[in-house]
């Protein structure tokens, strides 16, 4: 069976962008970038689920109406992460991510169903991707590339920041029981982070000047990823009475 293809080159053409002189590095730079590419617009399907899943829920129409234009937004950077990939050389096309079905959780009442999403989709891959591409955006020199990502970073800020706002609201909406749950399902979802993250981030270290381009040190990002989760998403989870960091101790597929 021929792989979908996700093709962004005419959306990426019209967002032209410059990159820096550093043709050296564009080969691994380009498959950087297309791999975000991809990354970023696979997201959109995922925000798309959650606008669903909470329209069902009967939940609030400007929560429905945030998830859609989350998803506009990733689609977005799915493009502009393709500009950059054509700046480097190369063409805004590669293999489509074929994820599994967005969870309903239809197993459980509608409202934790989406607690379990919102936990998982900005509670914590949101929040992972704010420290990252925060931490990037500060090592890249000024320029047309650092203002592309820090559009980004932005947005990804949105994206964790809307989570954690709804989620005081959601959790008293909750029987004891389903709140309960949580922490179990918390296991899960944090192994599943973990899984996903560690296969993103190589423990590689680019040379310095790879920072222009995107190109960020894996064994740092590792580390700055088990620091978010440990110093920010447990903490902020513990203060609202869930069990984070035992969930966190005993996270297991």
């Amino acid at each position: 069976m021929t792989a979908a293809m996700l093709d962004l080159h005419t959306e990426a053409r019209a967002l032209a962008v410059s990159v820096p002189a550093l043709p050296h590095l564009y080969v691994s730079a380009r498959a950087t970038w297309l791999g975000r590419m991809v990354n970023e617009h696979a997201s959109a399907r995922v925000f798309e689920g959650l606008a669903l899943q909470m329209e069902e829920a009967g939940l609030e129409r400007s929560l429905v109406k945030s998830c859609r234009t989350f998803a506009q937004e990733e689609r977005t950077h799915g493009a502009l992460c393709g500009a950059v990939v054509e700046a480097l050389g190369g063409r805004a096309e590669a293999p489509a991510r074929l994820d599994e079905a967005f969870p309903m959780h239809r197993s459980v009442g509608p409202i934790e169903g989406v607690l379990r999403n919102v936990l998982s989709i900005s509670c914590l891959s949101e929040t992972v991707a704010v420290s990252l591409i925060g931490a990037e955006r500060l090592e890249m020199p000024a320029g047309p590339l650092c203002e592309l990502l820090t559009r980004i970073w932005a947005d990804e800020f949105g994206h964790a920041r809307f989570g954690w706002k709804i989620l005081p609201d959601l959790l008293p909406r909750l029987t004891k029981s389903e709140r309960e749950r949580l922490p179990a399902y918390l296991a899960v979802a944090f192994a599943h982070l973990e899984r996903h993250e560690l296969a993103h981030l190589a423990p590689v270290r680019p040379p310095p000047e790879g920072a222009a381009l995107g190109l960020c040190s894996g064994v740092d990002a590792r580390a700055l990823f088990y620091a978010t989760v440990h110093d920010v998403i447990v903490p902020s989870l513990e203060a609202l009475g869930l069990h984070a960091a035992q969930a966190w101790a005993h996270r297991s597929e």
